[in-house]
């Protein structure tokens, strides 16, 4: 008999599995995957740490989490400063004096304030739309450059039918940093993140390829406790209907070249380009193996945002007031369930950075193990 089965080993499960074992607890972690680490799943081809489900750059402002997480790897100093093509077009983000110069010529934080409060005036009244809420934040020319094209690609729908908290801060600097997060701490892990996850899970039972909810009676049994991360509407079989979610295709190239784009991450903000973005994962470490050589091939991904259908992985729960209202529901028969802890990004539908995950299941294995 298990004290706690851990359904899921990505980030959340991981770290609850450990803080569990750690305090003398029997804990079994299962996977429908035939791989550990959820999302976050690094796989290494040619030397380079493929990140298999998306680009994830760990950055946080907590140092408790970052204390915790560096036990398990050790991070590089990675920064993420992403280039915005539209139409061949470069421009820097998020948006700072480099953005502002090539947009406009201006130079001093003065003319770029002075260019932006002039675009923003086109908006006279309460923006009631994405569209006029990005306006009245930035003006016109980066809203059609560099916000339009890109979240209605993200959304599969027009900027004036999205709602305006969707961008209710865009990141304005008027100064030179391109340096993507206000963060404390940032980078990457060192020989990437599955390697982190398999020292969270070291010494602890991993079962993959097992999918908790066709054997539900059976896994139930084995333990005193279920920490569930898997989807919280899939758990209750559906029976007040679907949540929704955006989902993201990748398209993955092997190049036999040394360097495709220069950069990890290129956002394609014209409407036109059918993806949202290419990563090129070699960056992420410099283009450099482990002993410091320069890798000879490199790795891209196309990035095509599309509606989540069931089968699809779930990426970003859509957080509409539908949604909102659908899970409340379901988090109301979450509450019944006295055996089972829902956490993480699909337990509790939410999208999680992951120091948030982190700090999240520290604090519900701070209060499950006291």
């Amino acid at each position: 008999m298990y004290d706690y089965l851990v359904v899921g080993s990505g980030l959340y499960g991981a770290v609850f599995a450990r803080q569990a074992t750690d305090a003398g607890k029997k804990v079994l972690v299962i996977d429908k995957r035939p791989n550990i680490a959820g999302n976050v799943y690094t796989e290494k081809i040619e030397g380079i740490n493929f990140h298999k489900y998306g680009a994830h750059i760990f950055h946080t402002n907590d140092t408790k989490v970052w204390n915790y997480i560096t036990q398990f790897a050790e991070f590089n100093r990675f920064t993420n400063s992403p280039v915005a093509n539209y139409k061949g077009e470069l421009y820097s983000l998020p948006f700072n004096m480099y953005t502002f110069n090539k947009m406009w010529g201006v130079v001093t934080p003065q003319e770029a304030e002075q260019k932006i409060a002039e675009q923003r005036k086109e908006i006279t009244h309460e923006p009631q739309n994405l569209e006029e809420q990005a306006i009245s934040l930035i003006g016109r020319d980066i809203y059609e450059k560099l916000v339009k094209g890109y979240t209605e690609k993200q959304w599969g729908r027009d900027c004036k039918d999205l709602p305006s908290f969707i961008i209710n801060r865009l990141p304005v600097r008027l100064t030179f940093d391109n340096n993507y997060f206000n963060a404390l701490y940032q980078g990457i892990p060192i020989g990437g993140y599955t390697k982190m996850v398999e020292n969270l899970l070291k010494g602890i039972e991993v079962r993959l390829n097992e999918d908790y909810l066709e054997k539900k009676n059976e896994y139930d049994a084995m333990a005193e406790k279920i920490v569930y991360t898997g989807a919280i509407d899939a758990y209750f079989n559906f029976s007040l209907g679907n949540l929704e979610y955006r989902s993201v295709k990748f398209e993955n190239e092997l190049l036999d070249i040394p360097n495709f784009q220069g950069n990890v991450a290129v956002n394609y903000t014209d409407r036109e380009t059918p993806w949202t973005r290419i990563i090129e994962h070699k960056w992420f470490e410099f283009g450099k193996d482990e002993s410091g050589n320069d890798l000879p091939k490199t790795i891209i991904s196309k990035e095509y945002s599309s509606e989540w259908k069931p089968g699809d992985e779930p990426y970003y729960p859509v957080n509409d007031e539908k949604n909102g209202k659908l899970y409340n529901a379901y988090r109301e028969l979450a509450k019944k369930e006295n055996k089972v802890i829902f956490g993480g990004r699909l337990g509790e539908y939410k999208y999680y950075d992951m120091d948030a995950v982190i700090a999240a299941a520290l604090a519900m294995a701070e209060k499950e193990l006291v």
